[in-house]
C-alpha cells in the first residue's frame, strides 16, 4: 500500500507545535517543520516530486501520484494555489495527490471521482491527514465503526447513508471534488470544482463533435502521461525504489512477470480496447507506448481466459476481438488461462488487509493471475461505464428538461431488450411514467421514501426471522434490463445485500437516512440523474482503489485514465442527448478512435460482458460452496449485529444452485466478512515512536527532483 501521511497542529506560544509523536514505519520525509509530510510505500522517483517556490522556502508542493506537468506547470500551480485557486492544482495529466503549503496554511487536494481520496482525523492539538484510512485508524486507535459498516451493506451508493465516515470511527474522509485546508490544525473542508448544472442547455452537431474531440485529447494526455515523464532529467530512468537498475539500462525492463513497462488490458471490450489502441500509437511499424525509444518497446496486451467457464459464443467472440485489436503492429498480445484456481471467491484465507472492504476481495485472485502477467505500468478500463454511460436516473433529467423527444431511443432500446412482444408496448409507458414521478418527486421525499422502505424491510426481518430464501428481489440479477432501470428511477434504494442484514441494522440506516432528510439541503438539491450518476461514480471509485490494494504487486502500478480529473470533465462536457441512448458508451469511443485515426474494429465491438461475470461468479459459488458456508458459521458480522448468518447461508446454497439471487449483494457480503477478519488477525502497526533519519526535504533548489527510496512499511501490507 502507498501512502501519504502528516498533520497540522497548532503552536503553544513561542513553543513547536503539537502532534503525535510517532512517525510512520518506512516513511520517507519530505518535508519537515511544524506540518511534517512523508510519503510510505514502495514509491518510485518519479512519483513523488517537491517543488519549492522561488521566492519564499515555505511554499511549496508535493504531488503524489503519475503526473504528466513539468516543473514549470507545477511552480505556476504552486503560485494560483497560494492565491486560493486549489482547482489549477487538479489540471493536469495523469492521477495524483497535491499537496501545497504557504506558510501555515496547507490544503490537500482529492480528485473528483475519489479514487485518489483523503482522510483525516483529530489529533492532540490539531489535524492529521492521509491518503488511506488504516493508518490513521492505527494512529488514534479508532475502532470499526459498525453503522458504517450496515451502510456500507444497505446502501452503499447513497451518500446520505455514508455521509464523510469511513469504516473506522472517527476518521472521515473528503468528499471527491473537495480540499481539505488546514492551518494551525483547524480544518475547512472547500469544494474546488463548480457545481453549476447543464441543466436546460441546447446541444448542437458541432457541440457534440468538439465534445468527442476533447475527450480524444484528455485520454491521449492520460495515456501518455503514463508511459512519459517531461519532468524527468535527461537519461534519469525510472528506477524502482528498492529494486534496482535494469538490464542493458533499457527504460521499457522486465515488468513482474517478465512484460513491459507498458502494458494493458485487452478483454475485447470497447474501454479497454480504446486505450489500448491509443498506447499503442499510430498504426506503423515503429510505433510504441510512448512515442518514443526503440520499436521493439511494445505494448504488453493482456487477455484472460476462464477456461472454468469458456463454454459459449459469447466468450469465443470476445477472444476473437481481442485478437483482432491485437494485431496491431505496436502490440504484444498475451492469453492467460486458468482454471477453476482463479475463479470468484478462491483463494479468500489469503490476501492483503485493504483499507476498506470491497467487492473487489472476492475476485482477487482472479485479478492477480492477469495482471502478474502484465506490465509495470499497466492500464485498465475501469471507470469507462460510470464516466460516459448515462444513468437510467437521467431520464428524469431530460424530462425536468423538457427534452421528452429524447426518450424515445433509450426506451424503445429497452422494449427490445426486454424480449416479451406482448409486453413490448407496455414497456415504454412504464418506464415513462417512473420517470415522471422521479422528475417530480422533491429530494427530501425520496429520501424519506428510502428510509420508509429500509424500515419496512427491518419490520419484515424481525417478523420473519429472515429464513434465507434465496434473496429473491432487490438487486436480483433475473430481473433483466426493464427491471433494473425502474428501480434505478429513484433517488435512492436499498442495496442488493439489505435484505440478509438484520432489522436492526436495517433500522439504524433507515434512521441515518431520514436524519439527513431532516437537514436542509446545502445549496439547491441537485437533480437525480445528476446525483445517483455522481453517486455511482464515486461507489465505483472507491471500489477500484480497493481492487489496486487487493491485487497489488511490488513495483506494477495499475493506472485507470477514465477515472482522471481531466478525462472526467471532458466525459461530463458530452452533450446529455448523446450519452442517453443505447450503446452511448461504444458510439463514442468509436468516435474517439475515428479521431486518433484507427477505424477498422472487429465486430461486435462494444459487446458487454455482464453475462460472463455473472457465469464466472456462479461458478466460483459453486466451486467453493463449502469453504463459504464454513466462512459464515460463526461470522463476524453476526457478532456485530449486521448480518442474518442463517439468511446469509440459504442465499449462499440457493446461489450454487442456480437459484436467482443477488450475487452482487452476496460478493460485498462475504468481501466485508473476508475484510473484518483479516482486520481482527492483523499483526502490526504502521506507526512507531522511534525519530526516523531525514531523507531531506526536496531539494531546495527547486529543482523538483524526487526524494529517495523507500522501504514498504509491514503493518499497513
Amino acid at each position: 500500500m502507498r501512502w501519504l501521511v502528516g498533520w497540522s497542529c497548532a503552536s503553544s506560544g513561542a513553543g513547536p507545535a503539537a502532534g503525535p509523536r510517532a512517525t510512520p514505519v518506512g516513511a520517507r520525509l519530505l518535508w519537515g517543520g511544524s506540518a511534517p509530510l512523508w510519503a510510505v510505500g514502495d514509491w518510485r522517483p518519479d512519483d513523488v516530486r517537491v517543488i519549492h517556490s522561488n521566492h519564499d522556502s515555505t511554499t511549496r508542493l508535493a504531488v503524489l501520484g503519475r503526473c504528466g506537468a513539468d516543473d514549470d506547470a507545477l511552480r505556476a500551480g504552486l503560485t494560483a494555489a497560494r492565491g486560493g485557486a486549489l482547482r489549477h492544482l487538479t489540471a493536469w495529466p495523469g492521477s495524483y495527490t497535491a499537496v501545497a503549503q504557504a506558510g501555515r496554511r496547507l490544503a490537500v487536494v482529492g480528485d473528483l471521482a475519489g479514487a485518489r481520496p483523503v482522510f483525516h482525523t483529530a489529533v492532540p492539538g490539531g489535524t492529521a491527514y492521509a491518503t488511506a484510512a488504516l493508518p490513521l485508524a492505527d494512529l488514534v486507535g479508532a475502532p470499526p465503526d459498525a453503522g458504517h459498516l450496515a451502510a456500507l451493506l444497505a446502501c452503499p451508493d447513497v451518500p446520505e447513508a455514508l455521509g464523510d465516515g469511513t469504516p473506522y470511527a472517527g476518521v472521515r474522509r473528503v468528499p471527491p471534488g473537495h480540499a481539505l485546508v488546514l492551518r494551525d490544525g483547524s480544518r475547512d473542508i472547500t469544494g474546488y470544482e463548480p457545481t453549476a448544472t447543464l441543466a436546460g442547455a441546447t446541444a448542437s452537431r458541432h457541440d457534440a463533435a468538439h465534445a468527442v474531440d476533447a475527450l480524444r485529447e484528455a485520454l491521449t494526455e492520460a495515456v501518455r502521461a503514463r508511459f512519459a515523464a517531461p519532468h524527468r532529467s535527461a537519461g534519469r530512468l525510472p528506477w524502482l525504489w528498492g529494486s534496482g537498475p535494469r538490464a542493458n539500462g533499457d527504460s521499457a525492463g522486465p515488468g513482474p512477470a517478465g512484460g513491459p513497462v507498458a502494458g494493458t488490458d485487452l478483454s475485447g471490450g470497447s474501454a479497454s480496447g480504446t486505450l489500448a489502441l491509443l498506447a499503442a500509437g499510430p498504426r506503423t511499424h515503429n510505433a510504441t507506448p510512448s512515442g518514443d525509444g526503440p520499436a521493439h518497446q511494445r505494448l504488453l496486451a493482456v487477455t484472460f481466459n476462464d477456461l472454468a467457464t469458456a463454454a459459449g459464443p459469447a466468450h469465443d467472440a470476445e477472444l476473437a476481438r481481442a485478437a483482432a485489436l491485437s494485431s496491431h503492429p505496436g502490440v504484444r498480445h498475451l492469453v492467460v488461462a486458468a482454471g477453476h484456481d482463479a475463479l470468484p471467491y478462491a483463494a479468500l484465507a489469503h490476501g492483503p488487509l485493504t483499507d476498506e472492504p470491497g467487492p473487489a476481495l472476492v475476485t482477487a485472485e482472479r485479478h492477480r493471475r492477469r495482471l502478474a502477467a502484465g506490465g509495470t505500468d499497466h492500464l485498465v478500463g475501469h471507470g469507462a461505464r460510470q464516466a460516459l454511460d448515462a444513468h437510467p436516473a437521467r431520464l428524469a433529467d431530460l424530462l425536468t428538461d423538457r427534452r421528452r423527444r429524447h426518450l424515445l431511443r433509450p426506451v424503445s432500446a429497452l422494449a427490445r431488450a426486454d424480449g416479451t412482444a406482448g409486453k413490448a408496448l407496455a414497456v415504454p409507458f412504464t418506464v415513462y411514467r417512473a420517470a415522471r414521478t422521479l422528475a417530480r418527486t422533491p429530494y427530501r421525499d425520496g429520501l424519506e421514501q428510502a428510509a420508509t422502505a429500509l424500515f419496512r424491510l427491518a419490520v419484515q426481518q424481525e417478523g420473519s426471522g429472515n429464513d434465507g430464501d434465496g434473496g429473491h428481489g432487490a438487486g436480483d440479477g433475473s430481473w433483466g434490463p426493464v427491471g433494473a432501470s425502474l428501480a434505478a428511477l429513484a433517488w435512492c434504494r436499498p442495496g442488493p445485500a439489505a435484505r440478509w442484514l438484520t432489522g436492526q441494522a436495517l433500522a439504524d440506516v433507515g434512521a441515518r437516512l431520514r436524519r439527513a432528510a431532516e437537514r436542509p439541503p446545502v445549496g439547491l438539491p441537485p437533480r437525480p440523474g445528476e446525483r445517483r450518476a455522481a453517486a455511482a461514480l464515486h461507489r465505483h471509485a472507491i471500489d477500484h482503489r480497493v481492487f489496486e490494494q487487493a491485487t497489488e504487486a511490488h513495483g506494477q502500478r495499475l493506472h485507470a485514465p477514465f477515472l482522471d480529473n481531466q478525462v472526467l470533465r471532458a466525459c461530463r462536457a458530452l452533450p446529455e442527448p448523446l450519452r442517453v441512448q443505447p450503446g452511448a458508451r461504444a458510439s463514442v469511443l468509436r468516435d474517439v478512435l475515428a479521431g486518433a485515426g484507427v477505424h477498422a474494429l472487429p465486430p461486435g465491438w462494444g459487446a458487454t460482458s455482464h453475462a460472463t461475470h455473472a457465469a464466472a461468479a456462479r461458478t466460483g459459488l459453486r466451486t467453493y460452496a463449502q469453504p463459504l458456508q464454513d466462512l459464515f458459521d460463526a461470522p463476524l458480522l453476526a457478532d456485530a449485529g449486521l448480518a442474518d448468518a442463517a439468511a446469509v447461508r440459504g442465499a449462499l446454497r440457493a446461489a450454487a444452485a442456480g437459484e436467482p439471487v443477488a450475487l452482487d449483494g452476496l460478493a460485498q457480503l462475504v468481501a466485508m466478512e473476508v475484510w473484518l477478519q483479516r482486520l481482527l488477525a492483523r499483526r502490526g502497526t504502521c506507526w512507531s515512536d522511534d525519530t526516523p533519519a531525514a531523507y531531506g526535504e526536496g531539494d531546495g533548489d527547486g529543482s523538483g527532483e524526487a526524494v529517495g527510496p523507500a522501504v514498504p512499511p509491514t503493518g499497513c501490507s
